[in-house]
């Protein structure tokens, strides 16, 4: 049996990054590293690198995160970024949204132990919800799919005039070519690639930023919406 990976001391910085929730950050480090692995959430050679690589790498996302408005995770997962973005944000109102049973059990745990009062996990997946959950301000992903495929899931859920942020690595720039014609129909306006955490993480996280118009998902989304939310009225009133 392979002896399991030493979660490493937190890196000084990111006391700063988490201030006042530094010890609930380092819980959710102990939490993956130990019961995250036991359950397959995350692989064991990522436990040495898990403050640089997951924690700050997600917890930087902040930086272009307006204040104070709703964010939907889309196949949190383990809860990455949803949770690093939650501890260093209580301003926003996040959802996790997982399909996976066993993830989103693990998620409410944390949820739970954290004491996270801004944030809701929802077991299902993106075009599952679409109309039932709240159109959101912010879309976030890491790791779920490419772009073209994300932005699928991810903008049908978005408010008019609402964003998608998906961290991405070295693959960002050629994503967002290969995904421009499907975005332009999904109703985005205007994209663009990001690079945020100077000087807390090396490198910086990437980040593909779409913002969409009146019309988020297009106008065959619009009206899917729209059939769910009448379909929902009808079954309050019943």
């Amino acid at each position: 049996m392979t002896e399991a990976a030493e979660l490493p001391p937190a890196p000084e910085h990111a006391r700063d990054v988490f201030g006042d929730r530094f010890a609930d950050a380092a819980r959710y480090a102990e939490l993956l590293a130990e019961a995250g692995v036991q359950r397959g959430l995350i692989g064991p050679r990522e436990v040495p690198r898990l403050w640089e690589r997951h924690l700050l790498n997600c917890a930087v996302l902040s930086e272009v995160v307006p204040e104070g408005v709703t964010v939907c995770d889309v196949g949190s997962g383990a809860g990455l970024p949803g949770i690093p973005l939650a501890l260093v944000r209580e301003d926003l109102k996040i959802t996790l949204l997982e399909p996976l049973l066993r993830r989103t059990n693990f998620l409410t745990e944390v949820v739970e132990l954290l004491g996270l009062d801004h944030v809701t996990v929802v077991r299902g997946r993106a075009e599952e919800v679409m109309g039932k959950l709240p159109p959101v301000h912010v879309v976030t992903a890491r790791a779920v799919a490419p772009l073209d495929r994300l932005a699928t899931w991810g903008i049908p859920l978005l408010r008019p005039y609402g964003e998608m942020l998906a961290l991405k690595g070295d693959t960002a720039e050629e994503e967002l070519k290969a995904a421009s014609t499907a975005l332009s129909k999904l109703g985005a306006v205007e994209t663009s690639i990001l690079h945020v955490g100077e000087g807390i993480v090396d490198p910086m996280s990437t980040v593909v930023r779409v913002k969409v118009g009146e019309s988020p998902g297009g106008v065959r989304f619009a009206a899917k919406r729209a059939k769910a939310a009448r379909t929902g009225r009808t079954r309050r009133r019943r």
